[in-house]
């Protein structure tokens, strides 16, 4: 008796997890059998064959496909100046498997991965391959029950505003995307200058200044004075793409 108890507590537990999600991402699934499965490892099926338990397994599948057309729609819009390499590269470095680990591990995803013993006693609810493939079992999930429009709105809370707050320029040439939209429209010169240096040697901070015949474009900080540009060059397009649609 004291047995099925507290297998009852452990679901009741498990459903106010999923309950608590859903509330943090203002997503709710119409089909929680959907998400349950998104969360359902292959080890913990094989251990509970009597439940008729499904996998995520063909659900990560579709969540890749949707996870990849979508982040790229995304990047489509929102760099529009980006060569079709640029955009290639930025997608893999949003898509990739540490990115998504941090997506995964953000939403505390691994809390509510159901594993079967031995997986669990090995680590597998914090392994990286294991969180990524639940993050993309979740995109499938929330895809197959709510449709595009609720994944949009997923990614746009997750996704989206580390992109646009620069958490991936390092593999974005800013700087270089400015250049050939100034040439393109002929517009003028740029010109880039280093306004302060803060912080102590082993730490220091860069804020710098991009600006188009005279006139300022965009203010940028950095740890280094190229991250500084770069960051100013990322403003300086915005600014002009916004002049662009006046």
């Amino acid at each position: 008796m004291s047995k099925q108890k507290d297998k009852e507590r452990i679901h009741e537990k498990r459903r106010a997890k999923f309950k608590e999600l859903q509330e943090k991402i203002g997503i709710f699934f119409t089909n929680e059998k959907l998400l349950i499965q998104a969360f359902t490892h292959s080890s913990y099926v094989n251990e509970h064959r009597r439940r008729l338990q499904e996998d995520n397994e063909r659900l990560e599948f579709l969540g890749d496909a949707v996870l990849e057309l979508t982040v790229s729609q995304y990047l489509f819009k929102k760099f529009p100046h980006m060569s079709e390499g640029e955009l290639t590269k930025l997608r893999a470095a949003i898509v990739c498997e540490p990115s998504l680990v941090k997506f995964a591990n953000a939403l505390s995803f691994g809390e509510l991965v159901l594993l079967g013993k031995g997986e669990e006693l090995t680590g597998g609810r914090t392994r990286p391959a294991l969180l990524a493939d639940v993050f993309e079992a979740f995109i499938g999930a929330l895809y197959l029950d709510q449709g595009m429009d609720a994944v949009v709105q997923f990614l746009g809370q997750t996704i989206f505003p580390k992109v646009d707050e620069g958490a991936f320029s390092h593999v974005m040439d800013f700087k270089s995307q400015l250049q050939e939209l100034v040439q393109r429209d002929g517009i003028g010169v740029l010109e880039y200058t280093i306004l302060e240096e803060k912080g102590p040697a082993h730490n220091k901070e860069f804020v710098s200044r991009v600006s188009l015949n005279g006139k300022e474009l965009g203010i940028g900080v950095g740890k280094s004075k190229k991250e500084a540009e770069q960051h100013a060059a990322q403003m300086a397009l915005e600014t002009l793409r916004t002049l662009e649609k006046q």
